[in-house]
């Protein structure tokens, strides 16, 4: 069971941390190939990859989770633990997760390094700059905004003859229809709706705009997506998506591109040095990919295509983690980018927790910053058990993809032996490999060798991995495929700009494009009331948009904010330096 320990910071900071040389060369990556940050982070160069064609492909494992409490259930802490814990039964294991963004470091989320003896060092690093690559993209994001104002600037000031002297046509944009907000890597709800444009006719031409978190740029949605079996590929797949990227419509309804506005390319050289995976490292050694950050809700939530393959190439096993709970992150895994990469999982890791469980079995509200309900400090089967319909819901999606599963109970000290046992005997009824308690936590890869033999007995068999839909299908029919089997409704409503969205979409030839459901992550269904497994709800599609330079659609099932705000009590609050010039607080 889970015992006292010091803080994340506390772990991290004492630490002994190896050169990321010596990292990287233990995994067969030539000092040529490593773009060194200081001594302990670096990128990988992208030219390797030619190198590594010939070698047998690693076993690739995701990691996600049931539908979570407000506090998260710990998917990158069992992410972290479960690549230890492959190391202490001597298999070569690299974690491949996402970089976060600053604005939940600072806000009331916290880090995404993993925690306690579970996680990425150096962290501070880990969450803050890292190599810079949310910079570049916020760079780049703004750039293309910048680009945008300036082009309906020039054109309501001059004639079409004026314009064709400088080599351009007039692109009419709809001011009323710009669909391309600026971006900041901070938490700031004062920023989501703003007036630019102000102070005269110099300046511009007032309009509403707005501010978007820079993790919920489609360029980062790119990030993630963008594949190539060498560096020139995957720069020439970068500039494809880039110039596909649709930024509004004209005045008479017509896309228009960043290519059009004759940005696309320097969006590309700003982004091209952020195709190259971050390599860190775990507590115990072994190598972590660090690379790309989109939101889980309006984007993939996962991690880069470009690290995984990278990943699979030099270890036995890649250990990946996606966003939110399986019916989100996982979903999204399987039929975005796995569709987008041509790679095929091994094997499912569901974490869950006791907590979570009693939450869905009808358990008091879980509130982040406040004390837990002693229901979930002491042993409750009943409520454990109505709870466990969520866990055999998320198993049951899974095993539809032909994926093995494993469940991993994530323990916490109040959890008891007949709670873990109704848990691991529920699993397996409901088509899991296994369930195994797992305390990485606080023992590190020595708690989570249980686990790790599971996931490599899951990994040997056989797997029948299928996507959910096909994309000729149309957009009508793959959001019902996902709403009515994934999510178990009974229905799907449209509202009216939903439904001329569709038609305009698949007239615009984006009919062909994966789903990427933007809903709330704290129930299967849309509505964050509903816990456990609901059925027989209807779900609503209020609106859609269109990243056609990431390669997805995703409808907005509520109110999606991409602009988070800060609470009361926000990290920001205890982070300082000390005397010393250590940094502490964070976590």
């Amino acid at each position: 069971m889970t015992q006292s320990v010091p803080s994340d910071l506390d772990i991290a900071q004492a630490a002994t941390i190896r050169p990321i040389a010596e990292i990287a060369s233990r995994l067969g990556i030539e000092s040529r190939f490593l773009i060194p940050y200081g001594h302990d982070k670096a990128k990988v160069h992208l030219d390797i990859l030619p190198l590594l064609k010939d070698r047998p492909r690693g076993k690739y494992i995701d990691v996600t989770a049931i539908t979570p409490t407000p506090l998260g259930e710990g998917k990158t802490t069992t992410t972290i633990g479960l690549v230890q814990g492959l190391g202490k039964l001597g298999h070569e294991a690299i974690a491949a997760i996402r970089q976060p963004s600053m604005g939940p470091t600072f806000g009331i989320k916290g880090g995404a390094a993993g925690g306690g003896y579970s996680q990425v060092v150096p962290m501070e690093d880990f969450n803050l700059h890292l190599t810079g690559d949310n910079h570049a993209i916020t760079a780049a994001h703004n750039l293309a905004a910048a680009a945008i104002d300036a082009r309906f600037y020039h054109e309501s000031r001059s004639t079409d003859a004026e314009l064709a002297e400088r080599g351009m046509k007039r692109l009419a944009i709809d001011q009323y229809r710009i669909q391309w907000n600026r971006v900041l890597d901070v938490n700031d709800r004062a920023l989501r709706n703003i007036l630019i444009g102000l102070g005269g006719p110099l300046d511009g031409k007032p309009r509403e705009a707005g501010f978007d978190i820079t993790v919920a740029s489609e360029l980062m949605a790119i990030l993630a997506l963008v594949d190539g079996l060498d560096y020139r590929s995957a720069l020439r797949n970068l500039r494809e998506r880039v110039a596909k990227i649709v930024i509004g419509t004209s005045k008479g309804g017509n896309p228009i591109t960043m290519e059009d506005i004759e940005v696309a390319g320097a969006v590309a050289v700003l982004m091209k040095d952020t195709l190259h995976p971050n390599i860190m490292q775990t507590l115990e050694g072994q190598a972590a990919f660090i690379h790309a950050g989109p939101f889980a809700n309006i984007a993939p939530g996962n991690s880069s295509i470009l690290a995984d393959r990278l990943a699979l190439s030099l270890g036995d096993y890649v250990v990946t983690e996606s966003g939110f709970g399986a019916d989100i992150g996982m979903e999204k895994f399987f039929n975005i980018k796995c569709r987008a990469s041509g790679l095929s999982p091994d094997a499912v890791v569901l974490v869950t927790t006791v907590r979570a469980l009693k939450m869905h079995g009808g358990g008091p509200q879980v509130v982040p910053g406040r004390k837990l309900h002693q229901a979930y400090q002491e042993e409750n089967l009943e409520l454990l058990d109505k709870g466990m319909c969520n866990l055999e819901a998320h198993i049951q999606n899974a095993r539809r993809f032909g994926v093995p599963v494993v469940v991993a109970i994530n323990l916490f000290s109040q959890d008891s032996p007949a709670e873990i046992a109704l848990i691991q005997k529920r699993s397996l009824e409901a088509g899991a490999v296994d369930a195994v308690p797992t305390d990485h936590w606080a023992h590190g890869g020595e708690g989570a060798k249980a686990l790790a033999a599971a996931v490599v007995r899951a990994a040997e068999q056989p797997s029948d991995f299928q996507f959910l839909y096909p994309l000729n299908m149309s957009i009508r029919g793959k959001i019902e495929i996902i709403a009515k089997e994934i999510y178990k409704a009974s229905d799907v409503k449209y509202d009216g700009v939903a439904e001329a969205q569709i038609k305009k979409f698949e007239a615009n030839g984006w009919g062909d494009l994966p789903i990427c459901m933007a809903k709330t992550h704290l129930s299967i269904s849309q509505d964050p009331d509903l816990k456990g497994a609901p059925t027989g709800h209807t779900v609503r599609v209020r609106e859609l948009r269109a990243s056609v330079g990431a390669g997805f659609i995703y409808p907005l099932l509520g109110a999606m904010r991409t602009m988070p705000g800060l609470g009361m009590t926000p990290a920001y609050r205890q982070v300082d330096l000390d005397e010393n010039g250590r940094v502490v607080g964070l976590f």
